[in-house]
């Protein structure tokens, strides 16, 4: 499961910020998901608390889903990919494969299937925010 691989590089990642920016006691992790990301958030979520190291004991970890932002590759229109009206087989395909997305998903302006995902996949660190050794009275 990629899920605890990826919640490992997470918390690597909010250890290596927290030291780099001299944050003693982290207390909030904001993660972003992509909605299109191969990835079961609940297994996640229950990946990060079973890998929490002491030092991020108290840190809350707050997990967003970013929207799916696409770009029709004939007539450059932007759109935000909406879930409501696909059958539930395919949302899930779509979540397994994302490239089978151009075989269900159409450009509402000019109906062409070619089209980049531009935002909505991958999982990112979006803040890291705690109290330093110089805030501490």
């Amino acid at each position: 499961m990629h899920e605890w691989a990826l919640a490992e590089s997470v918390i690597k990642t909010v250890l290596k910020v927290a030291e780099e920016n001299s944050i003693d006691k982290v207390t909030e992790v904001r993660i972003r998901i992509g909605e299109m990301q191969q990835l079961e958030h609940d297994v996640f979520k229950s990946a990060l608390l079973c890998l929490k190291p002491d030092e991020l004991k108290d840190a809350e970890f707050i997990v967003e889903i970013a929207k799916t932002k696409l770009r029709c590759g004939v007539c450059n229109h932007e759109w935000l990919f909406q879930k409501e009206g696909f059958e539930e087989d395919v949302l899930e395909s779509i979540h397994f494969l994302p490239e089978v997305s151009h075989a269900y998903i159409k450009c509402p302006i000019c109906g062409s299937p070619d089209f980049e995902i531009i935002e909505g996949r991958g999982i990112w660190v979006e803040s890291v925010k705690g109290v330093r050794g110089s805030d501490r009275p």
